[in-house]
């Protein structure tokens, strides 16, 4: 099986309808990572099949429960999920950031090639970003404890927000040690991977 039928089969399974430019915009950061990664080991996923279940859809798995808005990505690496949802998604105003230089660069090289209009690229330290404006929705993905997360970005989230954390099991004692309650827990089906995904949805109203 091809890259872009493994890619298209585990789109259909999340029933998530990708247009073909999509596949192929998708496909082309997914080459990109690939090629960077020789060099400057962005990612510890080597194999370019494994890349398209763990980093493609994986992040893909998550883009029926994302509403439109602003959107941050925090701690960001290559651009996961955070280029990946730019990409598909042209309604979200996408800013990633990562404190790591080399991987800010590539996620500031993949979006003057794919030409992502709606992406925006910060090389920093959250704690220490201040916006324009606050975003609607900030997301995680495996960037730290919910509770750390939550402290580090309440500064960055409008006041009708929602955080998204996107975990791997279901993070019992993280959401014990926070006051802030989740409105729903979404057990995800990450297609190809045996093992389990969940996603937090913690709205700032309930804080």
């Amino acid at each position: 099986m091809s890259l872009q039928e493994k890619l298209e089969a585990g789109a259909r399974q999340l029933d998530i309808d990708l247009a073909p430019p999509t596949i192929d915009k998708l496909l082309a950061y997914l080459a990109l990572l690939v090629k960077w990664n020789k060099v400057h080991n962005l990612t510890a996923v080597r194999d370019p099949e494994e890349m398209v279940t763990l980093h493609l859809l994986d992040s893909l798995s998550v883009l029926p429960h994302v509403p439109a808005g602003r959107l941050l990505d925090v701690g960001s690496g290559a651009g996961l999920p955070g280029i990946v949802l730019a990409i598909c998604r042209p309604d979200l105003q996408v800013t990633t950031i990562d404190a790591v230089q080399k991987k800010a660069s590539f996620m500031r090289q993949a979006k003057a090639e794919l030409q992502i209009a709606n992406l925006q690229v910060v090389a920093g330290r959250v704690e220490q970003l201040k916006p324009v404006e606050p975003f609607n929705i900030v997301i995680s993905r495996a960037f730290s404890e919910i509770a750390l997360f939550i402290k580090l970005t309440r500064h960055l989230i409008a006041e009708d927000g929602l955080w998204l954390a996107m975990k791997g099991q279901m993070p019992q004692e993280e959401l014990e040690a926070i006051a802030l309650k989740p409105s729903r827990i979404e057990e995800l089906k990450v297609p190809g991977l045996d093992a389990q995904r969940h996603l937090v949805f913690l709205p700032v109203r309930q804080l």
